[in-house]
């Protein structure tokens, strides 16, 4: 069974582009009006300076609006059954007050969506993920007794990130917050009302999220901005945030894969060891959907995969495709998420690359094109292939961390 907000059964002409729960919060904080549009809210891809607001999550604290993140409520009976079986990884292994980054397929092996599971009880999940998926999510809940609703306007959220966001957090009056490990909850009391809080992020950094009633929404903010104001808390947007994802080498949807749902061309559509995501893929589970295509997978081998590049130049490499030769006669793949990293003082980037080439032993070129003074200019740039995540910090592990 699946319920829906009375919001959502509202025809779509009826339903304009939302504000978030912490708009008029921070709406004077906004500069320059770069806004963009994700799950029907209105976001922004900055506040005035996405290069300041990368430096704040890498030497302070940023502060993204999760609101449009997509939330599903999961609950009776059959949950854990449900879960275990539309999922990746192992439901059933996970405990009350723990998180998981998993993925969910169809029968073909391809990827439908990936996102994270919160347990918060025996027989209470939380789906979150960056699209709707309320007819797979239905469809997939045929036999099982369990409820769905989607509260995405119900519950409003902050990610909280960076190495001083314990600091501010433990000042807010959040006691034993420094000790949640990764992919951790537990939940805190705030001027009388509940906050989720979780040790997960999206930066590869120290961080947290905070899941709160919609209606606490301009409290919970003002609370937070006013205690780390000292220690240069400030908003970001998503440009920053995908320049430290991409730190992180970490996949977003729409850039690194499509949902299999969406796709129309041949070949488009991804599975989880393309996507370089086996230590999601738990195929000692009986079942799951998807299981059969991706034991034959496991014995054909991968057509294509997903691997980190360095660039041997300083021009970040953005859809540049990738040769197996400097002459540009044989294409091998294509870069999907470019970066000069301003911490590694590197060229960085998240590529797709076809069999045999991944395997490191190849010689490879980035075709880029230039424009310099009115002119395009093409380039080829020699890349290898590097490890993920590219960036590390130490803190992003120490529990608890250390105060900064």
């Amino acid at each position: 069974m699946i319920a829906n907000t009375a919001n959502n059964q509202r025809p779509s002409f009826e339903r304009p582009i939302l504000e978030t729960h912490f708009y008029n919060s921070y709406k004077h904080l906004i500069q320059n009006d770069a806004y963009e549009e994700w799950g029907g809210y209105t976001t922004l891809t900055n506040f005035g300076s996405s290069a300041s607001e990368y430096f704040v999550v890498r030497n302070s604290c940023g502060v993204f609006d999760l609101c449009p993140m997509i939330k599903y409520q999961i609950t009776g009976p059959d949950a854990e059954r449900y879960m275990d079986r539309l999922v990746t990884r192992n439901i059933r292994k996970m405990l009350p007050k723990r998180v998981v980054y998993t993925v969910w397929c169809n029968d073909n092996g391809h990827v439908v969506e990936d996102g994270t599971v919160f347990r918060l009880s025996a027989t209470e999940f939380r789906l979150c993920c960056a699209e709707r998926q309320t007819e797979w999510l239905e469809d997939s809940a045929f036999g099982y007794d369990v409820t769905i609703t989607e509260i995405t306007e119900q519950v409003a959220a902050l990610a909280v990130q960076g190495p001083v966001s314990c600091n501010i957090l433990k000042k807010m009056g959040f006691a034993g917050v420094e000790n949640l490990k990764p992919f951790q909850l537990d939940v805190f009391t705030l001027n009388g009302y509940e906050v989720i809080i979780s040790r997960t992020g999206f930066t590869g950094d120290l961080g947290y999220e905070l899941w709160i009633d919609a209606q606490h929404a301009d409290n919970l903010w003002q609370t937070l901005f006013a205690t780390g104001a000292p220690l240069g808390i400030r908003m970001i947007g998503s440009e920053a945030l995908n320049m430290v994802r991409i730190e992180a080498g970490l996949i977003l949807v729409n850039v690194e894969f499509m949902s299999c749902f969406q796709t129309t061309r041949p070949k488009r559509n991804r599975t989880p060891f393309e996507l370089g995501l086996d230590w999601v893929v738990d195929m000692t589970k009986p079942n799951f959907t998807g299981k059969r295509a991706l034991v034959r997978e496991q014995k054909k081998g991968l057509s294509y995969k997903l691997v980190g590049l360095d660039i041997d130049w300083n021009k970040q490499a953005d859809g540049a495709l990738i040769y197996s030769d400097k002459e540009s006669m044989n294409q091998i793949g294509e870069i999907t998420s470019a970066l000069w990293s301003p911490i590694l003082k590197q060229n960085i980037a998240l590529a797709f690359l076809e069999a045999p080439y991944f395997d490191g032993k190849h010689e490879m070129w980035a075709e880029v094109y230039l424009h310099r003074e009115c002119r395009w200019e093409r380039k080829m740039f020699q890349c290898h292939i590097t490890e993920k995540p590219f960036y590390v910090p130490e803190r992003k592990k120490l529990t608890p961390p250390k105060d900064m």
